[in-house]
């Protein structure tokens, strides 16, 4: 149902839907804390503020919604949202505030499907839904089916530095976790924060049929460390390539048993502002069929820094751009 049949005051034509920033506003929410983050992003990239709250309209498909009920709704749904963007003492931005009515995922995803270009932020509170630890169902089916990069904020997440002071960037060697390092950029050059550059080296799996020998300990080490070195060369020659951009840059590379959990605690540990990622990763190639790939849900759902992350499609403008195996490396650092 469109929100203009369940409010009558909302069945006058809306103007198209800027670019920008689309901070999600949840019902519940009687705070400022996905606006904050919305606002240091937004502030950051130069680019406008949508506060969007979608009001549940599933009982209006059971009976004649009551108009008067609706517009009180309405009411204070628009004073609960002019109350979220007036609790922040950040510098101004310019700040639009729109409602929905419907299906939440659905009406967020199109929403920004009708902006030419933008960003969504949702908000992560930490319980367990859909059998999802972390992640609730909205943000799954926001995730599943939006082109845009989605920043997930959870709610232990402390108030972002502005300007940011360090932009984190996990890195596997692939074209799908290199396609976010323009994205970086842009945000590292905008804020002159430092751009740090990780890669974890997995310890390698050795089928144990039976007790490892003293030759298979040998082979496990030597190809560890034969991985170490191509990943410091990997992380030298990136850096190398973004060195153009005249950002303060680090790498980092690291061995560990899990990479899901090693970055998770790096991340955490050089207390980022902000961690942007690639959806996917060399496992795409294996495994198309999901919206994100293992690592990206695990750092998504336990990691207690901001993810900036960017689907395996991205859109800039009015075109999609599929990142794949034929796409250059690093297309567009040099223009950032």
């Amino acid at each position: 149902m469109s929100a203009a049949s369940a409010f009558p005051a909302l069945a006058q034509a809306s103007p198209r839907p800027q670019s920008g920033i689309v901070a999600c506003i949840d019902c519940s929410d009687h705070d400022a804390w996905i606006y904050s983050h919305a606002r240091a992003l937004a502030t950051t990239l130069d680019v406008p503020i949508t506060l969007l709250q979608v009001l549940d309209g599933e009982g209006s498909t059971r009976s004649r919604p009551d108009p008067i009920e609706c517009n009180l709704r309405r009411r204070e749904a628009l004073r609960a949202l002019d109350r979220c963007a007036a609790a922040t003492s950040a510098p101004p931005t310019k700040t639009s505030i729109e409602l929905a009515e419907g299906q939440t995922a659905e009406e967020i995803c199109r929403f920004v499907r009708e902006c030419d270009d933008g960003m969504v932020v949702l908000g992560r509170r930490g319980r367990q839904e859909a059998g999802r630890p972390g992640m609730g169902a909205t943000v799954h089916k926001v995730l599943m089916q939006t082109p845009a990069p989605v920043l997930l904020v959870p709610v232990e997440a402390p108030l972002p530095a502005a300007p940011y002071r360090r932009v984190v960037v996990p890195l596997d060697g692939s074209r799908w976790a290199e396609s976010v390092l323009p994205l970086a950029v842009r945000l590292a050059k905008a804020s002159e924060a430092e751009l740090l550059l990780v890669h974890v080296v997995p310890t390698p799996e050795m089928i144990e049929a039976r007790p490892l020998e003293v030759e298979d300990k040998k082979l496990q080490q030597a190809l560890i460390e034969r991985n170490e070195q191509a990943a410091r060369s990997y992380l030298d020659r990136t850096k190398s390539n973004l060195s153009a951009s005249g950002l303060r840059m680090r790498t980092i590379s690291i061995r560990g048993e899990d990479v899901r959990e090693v970055l998770c605690d790096l991340i955490q540990r050089e207390r980022a502002d902000i961690a942007v990622l690639s959806a996917r990763g060399h496992s795409h190639r294996h495994v198309s069929d999901v919206p994100y790939g293992t690592v990206a849900s695990y750092l998504m759902t336990h990691c207690n820094v901001p993810m900036l992350v960017t689907p395996a499609t991205i859109r800039s403008g009015k075109a999609q751009i599929a990142v794949g195996h034929n796409c250059l490396r690093l297309p567009l650092a040099a223009q950032a």
